[in-house]
């Protein structure tokens, strides 16, 4: 039977980047994923490596400062994969954010990047307003410009991978986990893996599986509860036209959400939404309400553009993200996007997260690793994670 210090279940950005944390610092690593590496929620997000305007709104002032702080790291760390990229976002009369407010905002924001370069914005002159082609030019009272940064989530999570194993992580895709059990002194752990049982022992386990992170809790001995949670579905509409010069934040017309449109290989990318899901059980879909609700969006700020029924003739692909927020009585929209990190006195080698960000996923991984380090004290690292590259 193979021994590990670190089990990881799930092949996501958050458990890839858990596995390089852990393998740099000299931790035996092995991470299972049920499928392709990257090939679930973390391959249909909004693409952005961001520090998340919109969440000053909330007071989640913390993790815009840590997004911030990440986008930089990404940036150097995996420029052919991490790229600037300029946002716009238009002001109306009838705004729920007016020009001094957006203001405010982005003040801030430019503050919470600590003088980094891409920390600064601009009013464009509305003599260049011309330069959205189609956009809704009556009642508009300003454009804002700044900057964050847009990658290929799923290119992104396969090299984060590809660093773990050359670092020494043991990785197995298409792996299906089956049990686990918690002993005294280890954990007991069993996958399927090319139609042949494997069973390990390891130290510690990490359960990173994403929106499946209670199921997993479903297949582990003495039984433990997981977190209440609710699954939140993001859509994204993929339209075969041409690709915007940046990306616009549109607030939506409908209610207090906003919205991106974006450029996705030469064509428009739109998204995204909060439909809360009452089950996971089959891949999720994008619903008719969510296309009417992104494409009324769209004809809202693009009069001009083609009727919501000729647009849908566009669309070349669509997809859903799967959010995990904590159960809460507030909106999705309002609910905290930090990772949560659980373990229990019955269970003490093991660790539950839930939710997280595609952007924060080294931050949240540094954070796993103190717990690691904490359980089984440090090892000699083997490569200073701060410096590699990713490619």
């Amino acid at each position: 039977m193979s021994s590990y210090d670190i089990a990881i279940i799930g092949g996501g950005i958050s458990g890839v980047g858990i596995a390089q944390y852990a393998a740099a610092a000299g931790y035996s690593t092995l991470l299972i994923e049920k499928g392709e590496i990257g090939g679930q929620t973390s391959a249909n997000s909004s693409k952005l490596i961001h520090g998340g305007l919109r969440y000053l709104e909330s007071g989640q002032i913390n993790l815009v400062r840590k997004s911030l702080l990440e986008r930089r790291n990404l940036l150097d760390l995996a420029p052919s994969l991490v790229k600037p990229v300029a946002f716009y976002i238009p002001v109306y009369q009838d705004s729920r954010r007016n020009p001094l407010t957006i203001r405010a905002g982005l003040s801030l924001y430019a503050l919470l990047s600590e003088f980094d370069p891409l920390g600064r914005f601009v009013s464009i002159p509305a003599v260049h307003w011309h330069r959205f082609k189609g956009l809704k030019l009556s009642g508009l009272k300003a454009v804002f410009q700044y900057w964050d940064a847009q990658t290929d989530d799923k290119l992104l999570t396969q090299a984060v991978a590809r660093s773990a194993q050359a670092l020494g992580a043991h990785i197995y895709a298409e792996a299906e986990f089956l049990q686990l059990n918690h002993l005294k002194e280890q954990i007991e752990l069993s996958f399927r893996h090319r139609g042949e049982v494997q069973q390990i022992e390891t130290k510690l386990v990490i359960n990173a599986a994403g929106p499946w992170v209670n199921e997993v809790l479903a297949h582990v001995e003495p039984p433990l509860a997981g977190v209440e949670i609710d699954w939140v579905q993001g859509a994204h509409l993929l339209l075969d036209l041409p690709a915007p010069e940046g990306i616009l934040y549109l607030e939506s017309c409908f209610d207090k959400r906003v919205i991106f449109v974006m450029p996705w290989y030469g064509q428009m990318l739109i998204g995204t939404t909060e439909t809360v899901l009452t089950s996971i059980d089959t891949p999720p879909q994008v619903t008719e309400s969510e296309t009417q609700y992104l494409l009324g969006i769209y004809c809202h700020y693009f009069p001009l553009s083609p009727s919501i029924e000729e647009l849908k003739t566009k669309i070349v692909q669509t997809y859903c993200g799967v959010r995990v927020l904590p159960k809460q009585a507030s909106s999705a929209f309002e609910r905290p996007r930090d990772t949560l990190m659980q373990t229990s006195i019955s269970h003490p080698r093991l660790l539950c997260l839930y939710g997280g960000k595609l952007t924060t996923f080294r931050s949240s991984s540094a954070e796993v690793l103190e717990w690691i380090e904490q359980k089984l004290g440090k090892r000699q690292p083997i490569a200073d994670i701060d410096t590699l590259k990713l490619t």
